[in-house]
Parts: structure tokens; C-alpha cells; sequence
């Protein structure tokens, strides 16, 4: 199946990023967002989200306990809440399963379906016609924009959270399990700024030191005028360079805006900086997309 033509090539070298209709089928959408519930209907909330703070020390170990437990998160399936979702006591003020921000970052290699549709041979056919010889995969989300609640993700380029020498290694590929429109959170680009660079880093700090992560440089100021919205489709993939400059909006909206992504790395000929946040684990290296 021809998953990529040479104008399609073309268009995500030139903009950075490309849209794809109809990618998975409605079924394939369905299946995962199934599984999804399933997981929700079991999961353990994170005992750091449950802390009942009342000194400023305790609200130290709680930022502290977030902190070590998103940069522990590569290799499982761990849970991420949006704000004021718990009251003091530690229980949920809202139904659970729309409490959740995402779920990472390990989906692809911790759940079969998710292994199944990421390494299903048009993800497979995708990176071969793009030319990686041994894309590896780095990490997976399950993003949820809850409706009402989900909050903006501000403009920012994937290479300052998943650096690499040299640049221009990774990609991610994100595939909307229901329609992303304007009033529910679609994604906005500036078409063709992945060609300058980065302006910031994220990087681990060194070990006993907290905050866990800093950052290196700033976000560069974007004029709103460059950017373009990417609505989709239910089914639709949208593939995005490491360093496109993109965000989304607010889900203003009475929808969620589901949505599995991932992102892979060309490992030919590339350095994955021992500085990123996630790092691979003896438990899981980075697998071959192409297995």
C-alpha cells in the first residue's frame, strides 16, 4: 500500500509537516480508543497525585514526586492528570476517565495494539519512503483534549524535548482518533520553520540536583499571523518534523480530540543526547520500527 507519494515527500520536506487523510481506518481508531478505556477503567492513579500537601515542604515533594515520575516514564505506562482534577483528599472531582491529560510514553512497546498499529507496515512504508534506514522508536502518547479542559500547548519545536547531532533525525507521526477541528484543539504550524534550528533545550540537570529537568535558551517570539491550522479528520495522520514550529489550542469545545502519537528517530549516523529527558533503558533500548 502507498502510503506516501513523491508530491507528499515533497510537501513535508518543504513545510515540515504534512497531512495525511485517512491513515487508520474508523475501525483501527475505535479499537485503540476501546483499549484506552480499558486501561483508565484499571489504572492505579500515581500516589504523588493523591498527596495531601499542607506545608510548603510537602508541596516540594509532591512537584518533586511529579517531576521524578514523568523523567522515570520511558519505558511505562504512566498517567498524566490535567489541573484541579483532585480534590484535597486526593479523589477525583470529575469522572476519571476525563481527568487525564495523556498517557505515556511507552504505549508502543507495553500494549500490543498500540505495538501493532506503530509498527504496522504503512507506518513501516512511511519511513521507507522518506528514506530512514533504521528508524528506531523513541516514544508514544495517547493525548487526550479533554473537552472544556484541555489546555493550549504553546508554541514549541519536538527537537527541544528529543534533541539529537544533528538535528533534523526525529519525526513525529500523529494520528487523530477522532476529528481534531478548530473548536476542539486541531494543531497549528508555521510551514517551513523546521530549517533554522532550535532556540531551546530541555535537558536532565545533573544527578542529586532538582528541578530534575531545566531548560537551555528561550522559545523564540512567533508572529500568530504564520501560523496554520491542521484540522483532521478522524483517521487522519499528521507527520511533524523535529523542529516545525507548531501548537494547539484550547479545547473550548463539548468534544475530546483523541488522539495516539509517537515519535521516531533515524539511528543511522545519529547521536541521541545522553542530556534528553528520556533515555533508553536496559528494560526497553529503543526498538527498530522496521521489526
Amino acid at each position: 500500500m502507498e502510503v506516501l507519494t513523491e508530491q507528499d515527500v515533497q510537501k513535508y520536506r518543504q513545510d515540515g509537516y504534512l497531512v495525511l487523510d485517512g491513515f487508520l481506518s474508523p475501525e483501527e481508531c475505535d479499537a485503540l480508543r476501546e483499549r484506552m478505556s480499558a486501561i483508565i477503567e484499571r489504572m492505579d492513579v500515581p500516589a504523588h497525585c493523591r498527596t495531601q500537601f499542607s506545608t510548603d515542604h510537602d508541596e516540594q515533594l509532591k512537584t518533586q514526586g511529579n517531576a521524578d515520575y514523568f523523567i522515570t516514564s520511558g519505558d511505562k505506562i504512566r498517567f498524566f492528570f490535567e489541573k484541579g482534577v483532585f480534590d484535597d483528599e486526593g479523589e477525583f472531582i470529575i469522572p476519571k476517565e476525563c481527568s487525564i491529560n495523556k498517557i505515556g510514553h511507552a504505549l508502543h512497546a507495553r500494549e500490543p495494539l498500540f505495538k501493532t498499529i506503530t509498527h504496522s507496515s504503512k507506518v513501516q512504508n512511511l519511513a521507507q519512503k522518506l528514506g530512514l534506514i533504521n528508524p528506531v522508536i523513541l516514544q508514544s502518547m495517547y493525548i487526550f483534549k479533554q473537552p472544556g479542559i484541555g489546555g493550549e500547548v504553546t508554541p514549541h519545536q519536538d527537537a527541544t524535548f528529543l534533541y539529537t547531532e544533528p538535528l533534523g533525525r526525529v519525526m513525529g507521526i500523529w494520528i487523530a482518533l477522532e476529528d481534531a477541528t478548530i473548536d476542539n484543539g486541531c494543531l497549528w504550524f508555521i510551514p517551513g520553520s523546521h530549517n533554522s534550528g532550535i532556540s531551546r533545550r530541555m535537558v536532565r540537570t545533573p544527578k542529586g540536583t532538582f528541578p530534575l529537568t531545566d531548560f537551555i535558551g528561550r522559545e523564540q517570539n512567533h508572529d500568530e499571523k504564520l501560523f496554520i491550522p491542521a484540522p483532521v479528520k478522524k483517521g487522519g495522520a499528521v507527520l511533524i518534523h523535529g523542529e516545525v514550529v507548531h501548537r494547539s489550542a484550547e479545547n473550548t469545545s463539548d468534544r475530546s480530540r483523541h488522539v495516539y502519537a509517537f515519535h521516531i528517530m533515524e539511528s543511522e549516523n545519529t547521536s541521541w543526547s545522553p542530556e534528553n529527558w528520556l533515555q533508553p533503558t536496559d528494560e526497553l533500548p529503543f526498538p527498530s520500527l522496521y521489526t
